[in-house]
């Protein structure tokens, strides 16, 4: 028999996290802890109000299905009980940290991937004015970051980017728009970011509106966020989108995440990894998806006033996996 607990925290960030759609101060996560003959399997998950979330009804969701979890549901029973999201995320992460503890395997192991020593990943870079930002990226450049994730609203597009290039020359660039822009203007700005050398551009246009890149000839590759939650919706991006950013909280968890990555690989579509803010627990659930992504921004925790012991190493956008044993 098993127990099932779940519990909100909060987690302040060192500094304000600022994107086109809003800003926060604090990460607020829901953790789940499975017991099962005293062995606690344990999950965490980032509700989003963008995606109609909020700590209530994600534990209404979790009590909901947690007497199906206590007699014995399993990991492939999830996506009948539970919609993908972040409720399902946390109990499927649970579930394979429990497995994890009782089989004595690594995550790396259970899912047939395979480890690195370490694991460079994105910076991210928040809102902020064109001379704030370009300062906050010499100081990452300065920590050992090669890889930045510039955030951006509808403003300042093209005082903020070149503000950043100059500061920093020799840095590769990602940019989020978050669903911030629209169609008309969209093919200028894509020239001006490949002219500034970004490599790719994630979620130029709002979810739903994927049809305006419907033929669109543009110089940079584009990513799909808010638009790819499951691998239900790879059909929908192929010929939109060159790629897609997948997130635990977004799948339902690792078991739907792997679906993801391999229905986007088989149309030819590349991966990046993304996060929510978050402590360690949730980027270690989502380890084995680094392998063969192109991009990987799981810099969450890095947000945090402090982090979930025992957390994860990251200093100068890597992820030191030998030092902690992951």
């Amino acid at each position: 028999m098993r127990s099932v607990r779940f519990y909100p925290e909060a987690w302040p960030l060192h500094t304000a996290f600022v994107i086109a759609r809003g800003s926060r101060s604090e990460a607020r996560v829901i953790v789940v802890e499975i017991e099962q003959d005293g062995v606690v399997g344990i999950g965490e998950c980032t509700p989003y109000p963008h995606f109609g979330e909020s700590e209530i009804s994600v534990m209404a969701q979790l009590d909901s299905v947690s007497q199906s979890i206590e007699n014995g549901a399993e990991r492939d029973a999830l996506e009948k009980l539970l919609p993908a999201g972040a409720a399902r995320n946390a109990l499927d992460s649970a579930l394979w940290n429990l497995q994890q503890q009782q089989s004595g395997e690594t995550l790396w192991q259970l899912t047939d991937t395979h480890p690195a020593a370490s694991i460079s990943m994105a910076q991210t870079l928040s809102v902020d004015t064109p001379e704030a930002m370009a300062e906050a990226a010499i100081a990452h450049q300065q920590n050992g970051a090669t890889l930045l994730k510039i955030k951006l609203d509808n403003h300042f597009i093209t005082e903020r980017m070149v503000a950043i290039r100059t500061a920093v020359p020799n840095v590769s660039l990602i940019v989020d728009a978050n669903e911030s822009w629209q169609s008309e203007g969209l093919a200028s700005r894509c020239q001006l970011l490949a002219d500034l050398g970004v490599l790719m551009l994630e979620q130029p246009l709002p979810a739903g509106q994927d049809e305006g890149l419907e033929n669109f000839i543009h110089p940079l590759p584009i990513c799909a966020d808010e638009s790819c939650h499951t691998a239900e919706d790879v059909l929908l991006l192929a010929g939109r989108y060159e790629m897609v950013n997948i997130k635990l909280d977004k799948t339902g968890g690792l078991t739907a995440a792997l679906k993801l990555a391999a229905a986007a690989r088989e149309s030819g579509l590349e991966i990046m990894l993304g996060c929510m803010l978050c402590t360690s627990r949730a980027v270690r659930a989502a380890l084995p998806l680094t392998e063969g992504a192109k991009f990987i921004d799981l810099d969450g925790p890095t947000w945090l006033e402090k982090d979930v012991v025992p957390g994860l190493a990251f200093h100068g956008g890597v992820i030191d996996l030998q030092a902690t044993g992951d």
